[in-house]
Order: structure tokens, then sequence, then C-alpha cells
């Protein structure tokens, strides 16, 4: 399994239009370089993952904290960060390489066992669709008219004989706009398979087609403290001689994010989904709980947009503990931690929770639905 995978992120995001540079937006709720790092690393073939980034946008980068993956910075241009990118893998002994441009956050899991499949015969192998237009050619006011039979949209990811393709990259200069451009200019045999129509390339901002269904939700819980429990809140354990008294472990902090997504998504609400008169919710950690509600608003086409939490206690104080649980409450969302915003609160020791008696939280959730 000496395979790796290189996604180039180092453009300038020039066309794109946005302060946010393009690998960095949000695409289906997460940044846009991040559904190519996802699926790399959920292929589980790839010994190493390296991603090209632009040094201007180091601290961008920084606030993803992506974990499990090379990131080096890349050139001026495409081919160049492409042959940065090989050259920093060409001491680990690859065999295959692929070659995928961030743009592209579409591709599947099957279109990359059909590169690796391709590799077994060939030493490269690229992903291709055929246009349905007409086709014509302008050159010196002179029109010519193309066989549509003959012509090819390429995408990425592109795979490669890691040794084949280090060696042409070496020789050429860096004005090829796709690797496999390096096969052409030598003249060398490429395998052409079928692409897929939804790996389209993210160029400019109206290539985000955003649907405007961002729907809103509420959250709220509450929780009696008592002895001999522990605490959790927002999934880890919180250090504290009381802690909270439920069916369930008693994280209010989950139970409210819960119900907000329930609300936004019209599903509902947490004592629907999960009843205190059913045995086998009994003491089940609330991590597992949100962990089903994300798999069902997923698979009915809702994307997490943003979290907003309210953590009203008076004992603990939440501040040393915000990082955690953001970074926490991201990774069971399936979202990047910039998507969340925790404060503390207390009651300036008013009612139930100023006599640390209890702790409630409120979450505002928005989701965007996609089709």
């Amino acid at each position: 399994m000496n395979n790796c995978f290189i996604i180039l992120a180092g453009g300038e995001s020039k066309r794109f239009n946005s302060k946010t540079p393009k690998p960095y937006h949000l695409y289906k709720g997460k940044p846009l370089l991040l559904h190519s790092v996802d699926k790399a690393k959920s292929y589980k073939k790839f010994a190493k993952i390296v991603l090209v980034i632009n040094k201007k946008h180091k601290d961008f980068i920084r606030k993803l904290n992506i974990k499990g993956v090379e990131i080096i910075y890349g050139g001026k241009t495409r081919a160049e960060s492409a042959y940065i990118g090989l050259k920093y893998i060409k001491d680990y002994n690859i065999k295959n390489v692929m070659v995928h441009d961030a743009a592209r956050p579409n591709f599947s899991l099957k279109l990359l066992d059909k590169l690796t499949k391709g590799l077994q015969l060939n030493e490269c192998v690229i992903p291709a669709i055929q246009t349905s237009d007409s086709i014509k050619q302008k050159y010196l006011n002179k029109i010519t008219n193309l066989k549509r039979e003959n012509i090819y949209l390429i995408q990425t990811p592109q795979a490669f004989n890691f040794k084949k393709l280090y060696q042409l990259q070496n020789k050429k200069s860096f004005e090829v706009t796709d690797d496999a451009n390096l096969f052409v200019k030598a003249n060398k045999k490429i395998k052409i398979i079928k692409g897929e129509v939804n790996n389209n390339k993210i160029t400019k901002n109206s290539d985000i087609k955003t649907n405007n269904s961002i729907r809103y939700g509420l959250g709220f819980d509450v929780h009696r403290l008592v002895v001999n429990k522990k605490l959790y809140l927002g999934g880890i354990t919180i250090p504290s001689p009381l802690g909270t008294l439920g069916h369930s472990d008693g994280d209010p902090v989950l139970h409210a994010i819960i119900d907000a997504i329930l609300g936004a998504s019209s599903m509902g609400d947490i004592g629907e989904k999960f009843s205190d008169k059913n045995k086998k919710f009994k003491n089940i950690r609330s991590t597992i709980l949100l962990g089903k509600i994300i798999k069902e608003i997923e698979s009915k086409g809702y994307l997490i947009n943003n979290i907003d939490i309210n953590i009203i206690t008076q004992k603990p104080k939440i501040q040393k503990y915000k990082k955690k649980i953001t970074y926490y409450i991201a990774k069971l969302c399936n979202i990047n931690p910039s998507q969340i915003n925790i404060k503390g609160k207390t009651t300036e020791k008013l009612g139930v929770i100023g006599k640390e008696k209890a702790i409630a939280c409120e979450v505002i959730a928005s989701l965007i639905k996609y089709d």
C-alpha cells in the first residue's frame, strides 16, 4: 500500500473573487479542500497524503488543525506546485501517486478504485467525460468544426506510476495545466477511464451553487447537579465534585445541540428520538445519540452550517475547556471547529444554577439543505 495522494491547493484564487481563498471557502458545510482531504483519508489505501498550499494562506490552514496529512508550500504555478509535491515524496519509496486539484471536491471513492485498478496495467490513468455539446475551434478568425466524439474533458484525480511521472516532471517546464500533459508531450501511453459528471471544478464564486434553504433550530437543556455522578459537557469529562442527573449521561450541551439540529431539520425533538422510558438509552453516552442524528440529517441532505452555544453554569468555569469542547463537538458533527462558537455564562448566583444545583445550555444551529 505504498501509494500517495497529492492535493494541490496553492493557487491565488484570483478568479474566485472572495476575501477567503477558494480552498478555504465553505462548500457543503466545510472548507473546500477538506472534502478532498477527508475522502483521501477515508479511502484507507494511501500511505501518505500531501497537501500543497499557498504560503500566503498559512493562517487559514492553521485554523483547520488538519491531522494525518503532510502540509507543504507550493510554487507560483500549478505545475510547479505539483513538482514540489512529487519532489517531497521521492525518498519515500512511493510506487503510485494520484494528483488532485482541491477545486474538485465531488469525486467519489469509486473513482479512486477505478484509477487504482487502471494502474495495474498502465503508467498513467486519467478520468474524463465526453462533451455532448457541439465543438468549434477559432484560430486567426477561422472557425473549424471539431468532432465532439474526439473531445475529452479531463478531470482529476489523475493516477501515475510515481517514478515515471517524476522522471517526466523533472525534465519538463512548468507550463503544463495537468500532469497527464507530461505524458502527452513525451508521446507516452495514457489510459482514459470514464470520469464523473458531478466531479466538476470550482473556479468562480458562482460555481458554488448555494441553496437558499438555510434553516435554524433552537435547543435548550437543563440538568440537576448531584453527587456521585460524572459531569459531561460537550462530550468531554469535566473534573467536578458534582455531576448531572439524567436518563443518559446527562450532557446538557450535546442534548441542546441535538434538539437544535432536530429543530432546524423539522425532525422532532430528542425526547421523541431517545425516550427516557426506553431502557436501551439508560446511561448511554450522548456522543452516540448525536452521532445517530448526524447520520440521519446527512442522509436527508442536511449539513451543519454553524452552531452557537451558551453553557450556563456557576461552576465550573467554562473558559479553560472551550477549545477542547469545540474540537470534540466539531469531530462529532463532521464540521470544522471554526463553525462552532462557545460562550460560558453565569446567572450571577441567582436561581438553581447560581446556587450550583443545575447546569443549563442553549444552542442555535443553522443547517443547509442540499439536493
